[in-house]
């Protein structure tokens, strides 16, 4: 299980410093893609293999799955760590989540979610405001709290 909040810099190069909690859960290769809310999603390969199987049995004659699997698959990498514990993001990606300088990397459960600073800032705040709101919605239906 990923948790937990880090702020590192990306590189001239595009690289960026995975912490090594994140990368010992993560394993020595992963998956990166584009996540919702302009972020990025990072999978070991063992919950990308539960993804897949859940997005494949989705029905290919609704054009909002074929849409949705068509942005999710084709935006995905293969990434290693190197020896410092660092990422080369590819340029795609990181424009998709406007990645620049100042990111924020987030443990979220079974997912590390790769941010620009600015985005979750922005994101984190607007989320805030409504968060017992929707904890009151979703929390006691959903897991019973």
């Amino acid at each position: 299980m990923f948790m937990g909040e880090y702020q590192h810099s990306i590189d001239s190069k595009g690289r960026l410093f995975i912490p090594a909690r994140f990368r010992e859960g993560l394993g020595d290769s992963f998956i990166l893609t584009k996540g919702l809310d302009r972020c990025l999603f990072v999978y070991s390969h063992q919950e990308w293999a539960i993804i897949e199987q859940r997005l494949k049995s989705l029905p290919v004659t609704r054009a909002d799955a074929r849409a949705f699997a068509r942005l999710f698959f084709s935006g995905a990498a293969e990434c290693e760590a190197d020896k410092q514990g660092r990422i080369l993001i590819p340029a795609g990606l990181r424009e998709y989540a406007q990645l620049e300088k100042e990111v924020v990397i987030l443990g979220i459960s079974a997912r590390v979610e790769i941010w620009s600073k600015a985005a979750w800032e922005g994101y984190s705040s607007g989320a805030a405001a409504s968060y017992e709101e929707t904890a009151e919605k979703l929390v006691d239906l959903e897991l019973g709290l």
